[in-house]
């Protein structure tokens, strides 16, 4: 489980292509500082399990249905990516409950600059909007935001300086795909009601 909130701006320093999967090697001296084998790290959002890590540097495999499910299999060597650790019992939740699961993609439709923050529109798949509500949370590439405005096939939010900054979202241009993931709660909430007597 993380919170949204990104620990490190990483790099890609190698990706090797596998049989129906794919093995990124991706720096991140902070997140790597206490990894052992097995732990999770979010990379743009997408949970992943460390298989080795070694000089401010881990490696882990992605499987096929996480790259066609997830922006990571348009990452080359050198792209920028946002990093976090699971959250722990005893941390301040920051941001809001988030997986770690890609829920789709979405792009970069719209970029507003003003003085003090950047409104940004991102297009969002016809099958998540009913998830999507103003003022709720939504994780874009590992970032926990909030909705300014919600549409059925669109949603905005505002940026401020320290996430342009310190996050991916400071640097991505329109067309940019992005990872979706939207607040599990209301997937449960909707999947209860289903079976409500």
């Amino acid at each position: 489980m993380f919170t949204g909130i990104v620990e490190e701006l990483g790099r890609v320093v190698a990706v090797e292509p596998l049989e129906n999967a794919a093995r990124f090697r991706i720096r991140g001296a902070l997140v790597t500082s206490d990894a052992v084998h097995g732990a999770s790290i979010a990379v743009n959002g997408v949970c992943l399990t460390v298989v080795s890590h070694a000089d401010g540097e881990f490696t882990a495999d992605v499987m096929q249905e996480t790259l066609d499910r997830s922006c990571l299999g348009a990452l080359g060597t050198g792209s920028p990516v946002n990093l976090e650790r699971p959250v722990t019992l005893a941390a301040r939740l920051g941001g809001h409950l988030v997986q770690g699961h890609v829920d789709g993609t979405g792009e970069i439709l719209e970029r507003i600059p003003s003085q003090h923050w950047e409104i940004v529109s991102i297009s969002l798949p016809g099958e998540l909007g009913r998830y999507v509500v103003e003022k709720g949370s939504i994780t874009v590439d590992g970032v926990s935001l909030t909705v300014v405005d919600a549409q059925r096939d669109s949603f905005t939010v505002s940026l401020i300086p320290t996430t342009l900054e310190l996050t991916t979202l400071g640097s991505k241009k329109i067309g940019d795909p992005v990872n979706l993931e939207v607040d599990v709660v209301a997937k449960y909430v909707e999947r209860m009601m289903q079976w409500r007597i």
